[in-house]
């Protein structure tokens, strides 16, 4: 996998940018000491299980929950994404 299951990462920081788009959304999440990219889950999905565009504005507080890339340190497979005290599962 190019992702690495043995090591979960619980990432919180705020959302610089966003994209819901196909083949997976994503979100550029600020942490204390980096900024990452999560791949999130394909938008038909997220808006199924709760998560609207709408949800992923620039400036909110998230929690993402997932694997980091083993080729891409920066990049993380979100797993769940946690907004508002809201829990979306995205796999």
């Amino acid at each position: 996998s190019e992702y690495d299951s043995n090591q979960p990462l619980k990432l919180t920081g705020t959302i610089e940018t966003s994209g819901y788009e196909h083949p997976h959304g994503f979100v550029k999440l600020k942490t204390a000491d980096k900024t990452w990219l999560a791949v999130l889950a394909p938008p038909s999905r997220m808006a199924a299980r709760g998560l609207p565009r709408e949800a992923l504005r620039t400036g909110i507080e998230a929690t993402v929950e997932g694997f980091q890339s083993r080729n891409d340190p920066g990049e993380l497979r979100a797993e769940r994404i946690i907004i508002n005290g809201q829990t979306i599962e995205l796999r």
